[in-house]
């Protein structure tokens, strides 16, 4: 089963510094009926933020402008339905139990690839709905 299956056609927002990266998940997505816009910056993704939801934001930890962490205290409450993946090569305790205090729900490691984002985007997807759906009963 797809992505878009399973998500319903999320849209997806993703900030990294890495045009490569950024093009190469693009093209993926775009594939697999998502919603995708990628970003260079923080700011980028804070200007679209603030006019736009999404289902879905993904930042790396190293941004040109702010690190991830930062970008996702900005976002706040105003995205808190969204899911919210951290992109990182640093996986410390730190790192981790931080951004479990800001609301990131998920972090994911470098390097990766696209099929293997979706499939653990997949399976973030259905842990938050059992939660959502376990806090409603």
């Amino acid at each position: 089963m797809g992505l878009k299956t399973e998500l319903r056609r999320p849209k997806i927002l993703f900030v990294d510094g890495d045009e490569w990266i950024r093009d190469s998940l693009s093209l993926f997505f775009e594939g697999e009926w998502c919603q995708f816009l990628a970003f260079e910056t923080g700011e980028q993704a804070l200007h679209v933020l603030h006019s736009q939801d999404f289902d879905i934001v993904i930042s790396d930890y190293m941004l040109p402008d702010m690190d991830g962490l930062e970008l996702f205290r900005r976002v706040g409450a105003c995205h808190c339905n969204a899911m919210k993946i951290l992109v990182t090569t640093y996986g410390d305790s730190d790192l981790v139990s931080e951004a479990a205090c800001i609301g990131i729900h998920g972090l994911i490691q470098k390097p990766f690839n696209a099929a293997e984002l979706s499939y653990k985007l997949r399976q973030m997807a259905e842990t938050t709905s059992l939660r959502r759906l376990g806090q409603k009963g």
